[in-house]
């Protein structure tokens, strides 16, 4: 057995997955929860069983500490130790312009971590705590970093700069990285496939659809554009995200609400999106419910989402001059029917025969129950369209594993 324990350390959370790399198939996972607060909440489920404990977790070293006891517990684990474990993939947020693939870490790679951390201020910090954490409970096990923004450094000058002095990409690195990568790289070469189509010679948008949302347009395998920017907030309006704006609104903001730029990235971030829109929730499930009584704000939130995204379809498929395959995935985009539709109606300028009828079935979770992709147009239409889910962990530990056996 070729055991990857797959990590991705929140500032407050830790959720983990072990892979078996002979399988693929997931043989435990979980969540430890308010890592450093009070009320801290450990959630282990195995082949062998779930459970749960409440137990303090002072810092990433006890919540993981905890994560490798719950893989070794006699009744509801499924190591005899943690010498099994061959190898741990951590999710890193941010690699800046300094990697476009998965590393093995060492000092180097942990300074290039720390270096963008002005990058990924909200998470980077929270990665480097899950990495020292593991290494301090398994010094002699490899380490791979496995950075979201990888995937997107294929992305051409012209489609990363923003227009200000070229001093402040020099200097200050501000530019597009985009986010999300391991999905928009994991679903692109399943869409691919799943059209009949080489990935050498395919052009791809990936819907990666969630409280997080971005798009890519991968063109022969390689990501030439996505919607995400300098950080997550960019690209469609999202969960509490707002989204792309006019920058003008940020200094209105700070001048006619007296908000300082703290309060104002908070709410940019936290406050806005569909849940801003809404007033209701961030959660789609929520949105639809609420339309369905008759709320018009909620059924706006949801309208305007599906309206930016249908935008950056078009924008990419002019971008690549075509486009094969058009694919949904996150939360959202494998769940919500309602969304879909919105998309994917009235484009059959561009030759996509919507099929209403089989978009309709795949709602609430009932897209887990398909074997593979799930295609949602119709034979003949010039794009084709499928639902994919999606499998971040998988990558992180394909890439683990490749990088050490």
């Amino acid at each position: 057995m070729y055991y990857i324990l797959v990590i991705n350390a929140g500032s407050s959370s830790v959720k983990y997955q072990l892979i078996d790399m002979d399988t693929k198939g997931v043989m435990a996972s979980g969540v430890a929860e308010r890592v450093g607060f009070p009320g801290s909440h450990l959630k282990h489920k195995s082949v062998n069983g779930k459970f749960e404990v409440d137990q303090d977790m002072a810092d990433h070293t006890d919540a993981i500490k905890l994560v490798l006891d719950a893989l070794v517990n006699p009744e509801y684990g499924v190591l005899k130790s943690m010498d099994e474990i061959r190898a741990v993939g951590h999710r890193v947020l941010h690699g800046g312009a300094d990697f476009s693939g998965s590393v093995l870490i060492n000092d180097e790679v942990m300074q290039a971590i720390k270096d963008n951390i002005p990058l990924g201020p909200l998470h980077n910090p929270a990665n480097i705590m899950g990495i020292n954490a593991c290494k301090s409970l398994m010094p002699n096990t490899p380490m791979v970093a496995v950075f979201d923004t990888a995937f997107h450094q294929t992305m051409p000058p012209k489609a990363y700069l923003y227009g200000l002095p070229y001093e402040d990409y020099t200097e200050l690195k501000i530019r597009k990285y985009g986010f999300h990568g391991t999905s928009h790289r994991y679903v692109s070469a399943l869409a691919a496939e799943a059209a009949g189509k080489p990935v050498e010679d395919s052009k791809v948008i990936v819907c990666h659809l969630g409280n997080g949302s971005s798009l890519s347009a991968v063109l022969n395998g390689k990501c030439v554009d996505t919607s995400m920017g300098l950080t997550p907030l960019e690209g469609v309006l999202m969960g509490t995200r707002s989204g792309s704006m006019d920058p003008a609104v940020v200094t209105t903001l700070m001048d006619r609400r007296g908000m300082t730029s703290a309060e104002v990235n908070n709410y940019l971030n936290k406050k806005s999106g569909v849940l801003g829109l809404s007033g209701i929730s961030s959660d789609f499930r929520d949105l639809e419910a609420a339309s369905n009584e008759g709320n018009e704000r909620a059924k706006l939130a949801v309208e305007a989402f599906s309206y930016q995204v249908k935008k950056y379809v078009g924008s990419y498929i002019a971008v690549m001059d075509g486009c094969d395959v058009i694919a949904f995935t996150g939360g959202v985009g494998e769940n919500d029917c309602t969304v879909r539709k919105q998309v994917l109606s009235d484009l059959s300028f561009f030759g996509i025969e919507f099929d209403e009828e089989v978009n309709s079935k795949y709602s609430g979770g009932k897209i887990y129950k398909e074997p593979g992709p799930v295609e949602i147009t119709k034979p003949g239409s010039k794009i084709r369209a499928f639902i994919i889910p999606t499998n971040e962990e998988l990558v992180i530990a394909t890439d683990t594993y490749e990088l050490t056996k």
